[in-house]
């Protein structure tokens, strides 16, 4: 189990401000910060990882200190078995894929995993190259690929997946949730994709300027009861297309794809891409038994 309880000042965007935060973690978990730019989310993986220190408070991960400003303590970046993918991806730029991936493995027993993980994040064919030769969405897999190759206790991730296109980002989410089933990595994300904390995420921590607002199941937590419709889901936008006198919204939930009805008005208000919360109280299924 993690246990943050931490203040650290910030500088955010209507001022000066402070993170605060007491928070628990299970062991296993996977578990997302959600919200706005500058409310403090990344800072919150980086001092999990050490490479920011919180102003005072405590960090205990199963029980053992990480962090405790009481005693003027602070464990070394390398002796907490983090993997942490960054937003800007921090690859070896004078490294092959696989010299970045080899250089976190931990002992000669895990090489073995490379190949594993070049084939899981399709990059076997790219193995020899340089980051510089590769697009952002390859370099963002070789990120991830490192950050597992360490077979880290707490695995960070930063907006992993934010620079894939739809089928493949939620192909490594199929292959985040095998890795975790498999190897039971105590993950923390930071991710703006609702649909990505509601297919990821145990549990998820909302921020804003710094401080928790709320915290729970992504159901619980981003149930809106100010919306009175019967069924509620998220998608997001991957085609428009104008039809007669309306516009045709296709839509990604989960790997379903879904079309809906807009009006002209609403269909201006709309790009590829974005994520839309659909409420409806008429739903006239047809269900079909599915062969077991």
């Amino acid at each position: 189990m993690i246990r943050i309880q931490i203040r650290k000042r910030l500088h955010l965007p209507g001022g000066e401000g402070d993170l605060a935060l007491d928070v628990e973690i299970g062991e296993g978990e996977i578990a997302a910060f959600f919200g706005p730019s500058g409310a403090g989310k990344t800072t919150v993986l980086r001092i999990l990882a050490g490479l920011s220190q919180a102003d005072e408070g405590s960090i205990q991960v199963d029980g053992q200190p990480w962090f405790d400003s009481t005693r003027c303590f602070s464990l070394p970046p390398q002796q907490r078995r983090v993997g942490f993918v960054f937003q800007d991806y921090a690859l070896f730029p004078n490294m092959t894929v696989r010299d970045n991936l080899r250089y976190a493995v931990q002992n000669r027993d895990d090489l073995k995993l490379i190949d594993e993980l070049l084939e899981l994040m399709q990059l076997s064919d790219l193995a020899h190259r340089r980051p510089a030769r590769l697009s952002g969405g390859q370099q963002q897999r070789v990120a991830l690929a490192r950050a597992l190759a360490r077979r880290p206790k707490l695995l960070l991730l930063d907006e992993p997946l934010s620079a894939l296109d739809v089928s493949l980002r939620m192909k490594i989410q199929e292959d985040l949730l095998a890795l975790h089933r498999r190897f039971g990595i105590t993950t923390v994300l930071v991710s703006h994709d609702l649909s990505e904390v509601f297919r990821l995420a145990e549990q998820v921590f909302v921020l804003e300027q710094g401080r928790l607002l709320r915290s729970g199941s992504p159901t619980d937590v981003f149930s809106d009861q100010r919306l009175s419709g019967k069924f509620k889901f998220t998608g997001e936008i991957v085609a428009m297309s104008r039809e007669d006198l309306v516009y045709v919204i296709t839509l990604l939930v989960c790997n379903n794809i879904v079309k809906v009805v807009a009006t002209e008005e609403e269909a201006q208000s709309f790009k590829l891409g974005d994520k839309l919360l659909i409420s409806s109280k008429a739903f006239n299924p047809l269900l079909v038994k599915l062969a077991p």
